[in-house]
């Protein structure tokens, strides 16, 4: 089954709600667009979803307030540290904005996620001929 590309709209709010510092960048997962602090993901966009990272304790508040939320993007395949957020959270930039500092905080205290380097391919002389 093939992804749905996310509204304009969700894209347009994601954008609005990026956080700025030197430790965030910005790029395509899943072939959305994400947040990420440190190397880690903090916040995106899947289909009509937007999600953050949230540690145990922020998850259990967060499932206490708007129900059990969990993000999947496959099914059967859970990211557990993540949450989709209800219309309640994309309708209010205070409350969002709330929720989303606690990702970010989250994803700083977590160890750096460093981005692995390609192995080098030996040139194509170097490599052995099938005899």
């Amino acid at each position: 089954m093939a992804w749905t590309k996310s509204p304009q709209s969700l894209i347009d709010l994601f954008d609005k709600s990026v956080p700025s510092g030197a430790n965030i960048s910005r790029r395509k997962m899943f072939g959305y667009p994400a947040a990420f602090a440190n190397g880690n993901l903090f916040i995106g966009l899947h289909q009509n979803d937007f999600v953050m990272r949230l540690s145990e304790k922020d998850r259990a508040r967060f499932t206490t307030e708007f129900g059990e939320r969990t993000f999947e993007p496959m099914k059967g395949r859970p990211m557990r540290e993540y949450v989709r957020l209800p219309e309640e959270l994309l309708a209010d930039a205070d409350k969002r904005a709330f929720w989303i500092n606690l990702s970010l905080q989250y994803a700083e205290a977590i160890a750096p996620n460093a981005t692995s380097a390609k192995k080098k391919q030996p040139p194509r002389s170097m490599k052995r001929s099938r005899a």
